[in-house]
């Protein structure tokens, strides 16, 4: 009856969102369209350099990477203090956004790395881009840089603590199911280390070089690497092949087969690296049907993760166009940016001229509460939206012109980067609603803590 009864609900709730669809209305019209292009834009900017090279990397932790490495550096049972020192860094040389993270998050956490330090991973890959602690430094202040680096890395630390503790019980029985499991048992991947190391940071070069974003100035080191950025990204790809050549006896005529339209494209179209990219990632997709049973899970357990990922990511990705819009045109969304405005802003006065109230009125109650919920709106806010690398920056830059207070600059440069609508979807695939609502909260809370803190103390 149960069962029956949410059947029926479910369709009356469907029925009568239909019927009452404001389909006529522009403000409606435009969040659909800006749901499409956000989904176009993402898939131009971030599938091609961003989700392929991660899918393999993370199909390759599932394969080269032995269970007792990770259960000896990440598992429940490793040392702490080498577990969440590595975690809580790995951002400054990743330089991912918070869905590239998530194939690589997936392949820690199911080879076995305990969810504490799987969490810290998690947080910190996209929070600690060293080029945009930078960029917001110079963009946004010192302040808000600094405050930025020093809480991206204790909060990649607290949370994982936190969500270990909180979960303690399962973390327990993981770790002796898991050490019962693989006890002795390699897979008979006895590669040595040097050679793994090597063929991991091929991949990672390139993951890293391909979305090296653009200084916002045209002079100095992060432009001079930005200028030869793809360069660097053809010696990468080069020792990788050279990699599959040695370590896993790929012919070098068959890399050379399929390398070659990469190659051409790369002279024929050198203004749009793009098509070169992914003519070499569909080679380098057709090379592990040429190896030996090594490359063939290699490719299994890439197929995987895509499979896994890649609609949830587009399901999000729809969404967070739906509702805020796309980077280009933020106030297009269904939720017009002059609330988003008037909700973060130092005071109430913008809020209250909005709602008809008359020039400086005082709400005693509403301004003793604003700081607390224009940070929490900022945290909240910021984990529903999506923020490609970098793109933060200046968004928060036009916020901060609209009125926007320190306190929730920092909340949500501290909580948007690490999370939004889509990267939700898809850890609920792998953690499961009850640990996925469990992070999402203690990163809106703990940013909202943080941006009170910090706009009481700059104020």
């Amino acid at each position: 009856m149960n069962r029956e009864l949410k059947l029926l609900l479910g369709l009356v709730a469907a029925f009568l969102g239909l019927y009452y669809l404001p389909i006529d209305a522009p403000r409606f019209q435009g969040a659909i369209v800006e749901s499409f292009r956000l989904a176009k834009w993402y898939a131009r900017e971030h599938v091609l350099l961003c989700l392929v090279p991660a899918f393999f990397i993370a199909g390759a932790i599932g394969v080269f990477v032995r269970q007792a490495a990770v259960m000896k550096y990440f598992g429940p049972r490793a040392h702490k203090g080498l577990a969440y020192g590595v975690a809580s860094v790995s951002g400054t040389i990743l330089a991912v956004c918070s869905c590239t993270v998530l194939p690589l998050f997936g392949g820690i956490y199911m080879r076995g790395a305990g969810l504490g330090p799987a969490i810290a991973f998690l947080y910190s890959g996209p929070a600690i881009n060293i080029l945009a602690i930078v960029l917001t430094a110079r963009v946004l202040g010192w302040e808000l840089g600094v405050a930025r680096a020093v809480g991206a890395v204790s909060f990649s630390v607290v949370i994982g603590l936190l969500m270990h503790l909180l979960f303690i019980q399962e973390e327990r029985a993981k770790a002796a199911k898991v050490q019962d499991m693989y006890v002795g048992d390699d897979d008979g991947k006895d590669r040595p280390l040097w050679q793994v190391a090597l063929y991991f940071l091929s991949m990672v070069g390139v993951l890293v070089f391909a979305n090296w974003g653009k200084p916002m100035e045209a002079a100095g080191v992060w432009f001079a690497i930005y200028k030869a950025k793809w360069l660097v990204v053809v010696c990468f790809a080069a020792l990788l092949g050279l990699c599959l050549w040695r370590f896993f006896r790929v012919r070098p005529a068959y890399i050379a087969v399929a390398a070659l339209p990469a190659v051409v494209l790369g002279f024929a179209f050198p203004t749009h690296p793009v098509a070169a990219f992914a003519a070499g990632s569909a080679g380098l997709a057709a090379l592990t049907f040429l190896g030996g049973a090594e490359l063939k899970d290699w490719r299994d357990q890439t197929w995987g993760f895509a499979k896994q990922i890649l609609p949830l990511l587009f399901m999000g990705v729809l969404a967070a166009g739906f509702f805020l819009g796309s980077p280009d045109s933020r106030d297009a969304g269904i939720v017009p940016n002059v609330w988003i405005q008037a909700l973060v802003g130092d005071s109430p006065a913008t809020l209250l001229s909005m709602i008809g109230k008359p020039e400086g009125t005082h709400v005693q109650w509403l301004e003793a509460l604003w700081p607390v919920w224009t940070n929490f709106f900022a945290s909240f806010t910021g984990a529903l939206m999506y923020f490609a690398t970098l793109t933060e920056v200046p968004i928060i830059r036009g916020l901060l012109d609209s009125g926007m207070g320190q306190g929730p600059a920092l909340a949500l440069l501290l909580a948007g980067p690490a999370l939004s609508l889509p990267n939700m979807l898809v850890i609920n695939s792998i953690l499961g609603p009850r640990k996925t609502l469990t992070f999402v909260g203690l990163v809106v809370a703990m940013a909202t803590i943080t941006g009170i803190l910090f706009g009481a103390i700059v104020k």
